[in-house]
């Protein structure tokens, strides 16, 4: 039996847009669906129990992370990061070639894998398409990623080539390592902003067959209008009855073009990351809570969300929080904003069963004024 099963449920009439469920070994899930990112088995400032509480369905951990720290050996002692983590929905791991790709001069590429010192203490180590399919094969996640090389931007067309080929051997070698029967892997096609060679890379790696399918190399600097022409010529070049993810993508706007687009699944640091920052996401544009307009403010972050922290505090409660540096402060941003980017997934979904997504974009575009 397969790690997984992908159903296709609906397609909306008026754009690439689809409803789908996903079956793992951890139960099932809704798309599009956004995956919180818990990069060392934690997402920041949540228990697990809010994080269900908030409506995630599946999670993201970090393979580069947990193999510094605490060590995937030790996390496989533990019985497996869902339970280390009291975890009990599904997880995907990623391969942790986009942290290793992002040390610049503490790596080293060559065909066997990429070697690297800790960002931690400088120690050296190792990770090949192998190593990262047991690492994450010891973790457990229900989905594994391909270990890949992801180009920076911008990058010469000559180098982008070589480097998808290389994620494609490399693809291979981490099928063929590949031998947990209750964990999917998806492949990931990379190319950077070349349509032509994305759809080099995607006929490679659909040629090697995978559970599913990622774009890699994108929100990597480049302009949101590159970034969204990406999606829209990536959009077909996919199996239609295979889950499709775009990795690292965050952004409300970016998560709307990509399901406009026929995608299925995305993750980001951005609602914590921002969160701890002090910047609010809200229907009508985000906020910075800092600001000194609402010191006195007994309104909620935004009246139009029912989440718990809209519920019960104001304005003015989470600048003073986060003025006096206060942990609750970044406990309740950190609810807020993952509530709304998995409020934003309900009510995408919810428009793709209308058939109305091509109005719930237009409506979503109309009421933001600060993104």
């Amino acid at each position: 039996m397969a790690a997984i099963s992908f159903e296709l449920i609906k397609k909306d009439p008026g754009c690439a847009a689809r409803l789908g469920s996903l079956t793992t070994t951890h139960g099932r899930i809704e798309t599009p669906i956004f995956m919180p990112v818990g990069t060392q088995a934690t997402v920041k400032a949540m228990t697990p129990e809010e994080l269900v509480e908030v409506g995630s369905q599946i999670i993201l951990a970090n393979t580069y992370h947990l193999y510094l720290r605490p060590g995937h050996e030790l996390v496989a002692r533990m019985g497996g990061l869902h339970r280390f983590m009291h975890w009990d929905r599904p997880m995907l791991t990623d391969s942790g070639g986009f942290q290793v790709f992002s040390l610049g001069e503490l790596r080293k590429i060559s065909e066997e894998g990429v070697k690297f010192r800790s960002h931690i203490d400088g120690s050296r180590h190792f990770i090949s398409p192998e190593v990262s399919i047991a690492i994450q094969e010891a973790l457990g996640a229900d989905i594994a990623m391909c270990f890949d090389e992801c180009p920076p931007y911008p990058a010469e067309r000559s180098y982008v080539q070589k480097s998808l080929e290389l994620t494609t051997r490399w693809a291979r070698r981490c099928k063929e390592a590949h031998t947990r029967p209750d964990q999917a892997l998806f492949g990931i096609v990379q190319g950077g902003m070349h349509a032509d060679l994305r759809r080099v890379s995607a006929e490679q790696i659909i040629d090697i067959g995978f559970d599913g399918y990622a774009l890699g190399g994108l929100s990597v600097g480049e302009e949101k209008e590159v970034m969204h022409g990406m999606m829209q010529e990536c959009s077909d070049i996919l199996p239609e009855h295979s889950p499709r993810y775009i990795m690292g993508i965050g952004a409300p706007e970016d998560l709307v073009e990509a399901v406009y687009n026929g995608f299925d699944m995305f993750d980001c640091v951005m609602p914590t990351r921002n969160a701890r920052n002090g910047a609010l996401f809200t229907s009508f544009g985000r906020i910075n809570i800092k600001a000194a307009i609402y010191a006195e403010d007994q309104g909620p972050i935004d009246p139009a969300c029912d989440c718990y922290v809209c519920r019960n505090y104001s304005r003015a409660y989470l600048r003073h929080l986060y003025r006096s540096q206060e942990i609750l402060a970044s406990r309740l941003n950190s609810w807020h904003n993952l509530h709304f980017f998995l409020n934003l997934m309900k009510q995408v979904r919810e428009a793709i069963a209308r058939g109305e997504f091509v109005k719930f974009r237009q409506d979503f575009y109309a009421a933001r004024t600060g993104c």
